[in-house]
């Protein structure tokens, strides 16, 4: 009785002091668990920072009587995406054909799909920092804790999930984006309709970055979802019989 008092109280002891002191090793780095980690961060920069930091703008070319000089009037927009706030504005505040064009805005709201996408994307660029940082840093605890790796695991999954959620969303919210800033747009407004103004598209700013942050998403869910296998492999399910009489302390798999 009392040698297993001892056995308990020194295995207490060693967790205790591998939980307080941070030993850097960068070993973990080099397997697929902690070098995938890495690029999932990685992704999940491209993905919120090519999405979060778009601006652009939408031009039209109004002409209000035959041999009158053109003018342009321009909607900026950008990251959340409200584009229902996004007001015409004509060059120096003139008011072309007598219309004040801060009046009409583009159509559409999409800030629920971008900010869901953005955020997602930097609870996942905070959670790598926290894993890596186990991982390099604390090592012989995560090996040596059950609950970290099935932890670990669980969001692995979970995050796989919500990329193709949020990146699904975020796609078709970007392609309706294209459509309500597009020529589309002159249809809209309703002044352009009347005899004797004349409306024509003229541009809208490239959205490459916000293509590129669609990319970026996909590939996100599938680093996550490959890396979960590697997460299950330091979990107890993937060798329960292993566990060692070393006080129920499964060998490490992975890392």
């Amino acid at each position: 009785m009392a040698s297993n008092i001892y056995l308990v109280r020194q295995r207490i002891s060693r967790v205790g002091q591998r939980m307080s002191s941070f030993q850097l090793n960068l070993n973990p780095l080099k397997e697929p668990l902690g070098f995938i980690k890495v690029l999932e961060w990685i992704a999940s920069i491209f993905a919120f920072a090519t999405c979060g930091g778009f601006k652009g703008k939408t031009e039209i070319q109004v002409s209000c009587d035959k041999g009158a000089e053109n003018k342009t009037i321009t909607a900026t927009f950008g990251y959340p995406f409200r584009l229902n706030e996004a007001s015409f504005q004509s060059p120096q505040g003139v008011n072309v054909c007598h219309v004040d064009w801060k009046n009409y805005v583009l159509i559409g709201d999409y800030s629920s799909s971008s900010q869901f996408y953005v955020t997602f994307a930097v609870f996942v660029f905070l959670y790598c920092i926290a894993a890596l940082l186990l991982y390099v840093g604390y090592t012989n605890l995560y090996r040596d804790n059950r609950k970290l790796p099935m932890t670990d695991f669980v969001i692995t999954i979970v995050a796989t999930f919500l990329w193709l959620v949020s990146t699904s969303a975020w796609a078709k919210a970007l392609t309706d984006i294209k459509t309500a800033t597009g020529p589309s747009i002159v249809q809209e407004l309703k002044h352009c309709s009347v005899q004797g103004t004349l409306c024509q598209f003229v541009s809208v700013t490239s959205m490459g970055s916000l293509n590129v942050s669609v990319i970026f998403g996909f590939l996100n869910m599938i680093l996550w979802g490959g890396n979960a296998w590697f997460v299950y492999k330091e979990t107890s399910f993937h060798s329960p019989s292993n566990t060692t009489s070393q006080g129920g302390i499964p060998p490490p798999t992975g890392i």
